[in-house]
């Protein structure tokens, strides 16, 4: 489990994230904070195409981001998400849940069971959940041991 302060910190360095979105098609930014277990954070941001395939999501901007750096087991995420124009007139976020395609890139690295997952308006504004309930009978990683 993580404490108060823990999820704060990973909501609030959501938020942030999503500034850096690139999102010239859909409007809808977003930004996501991972939580490694040994306690390192890593950011991401969603990245749009005009082939609109080639997109990518914030969360799975964080976690290969944390993959390529050597890091390989989480524990949480946070998920800041809005339409560009409703934060240029300061409106509350919506609660941006994972897609189908990044639930199954997180259960790839983590307990789902364990795994928590921050849907976030912001820090004192959130929805709290374990990957087992975004994403049950998951298909498991390969066992390569």
């Amino acid at each position: 489990m993580i404490d108060l302060n823990m999820k704060s910190n990973l909501i609030q360095k959501a938020i942030e994230a999503r500034n850096n979105a690139y999102a010239p098609y859909s409007g809808y930014l977003v930004g996501a904070a991972l939580l490694c277990e040994d306690g390192s954070i890593y950011t991401g941001c969603n990245v749009e195409n005009a082939s609109y395939g080639a997109t990518n999501c914030a969360e799975r901007t964080a976690v290969f981001k944390a993959v390529s750096e050597g890091r390989q087991q989480f524990s949480a995420i946070a998920i800041a998400g809005g339409r560009k124009t409703d934060m240029e007139k300061d409106m509350a976020l919506d609660y941006a849940f994972p897609c189908g395609i990044c639930r199954q890139v997180l259960r790839e690295f983590s307990d789902p069971e364990k795994m928590i997952v921050l849907v976030c308006k912001s820090t004192e504004d959130y929805k709290e959940m374990t990957l087992e309930q975004l994403l049950p009978e998951s298909f498991g990683p390969a066992n390569l041991e």
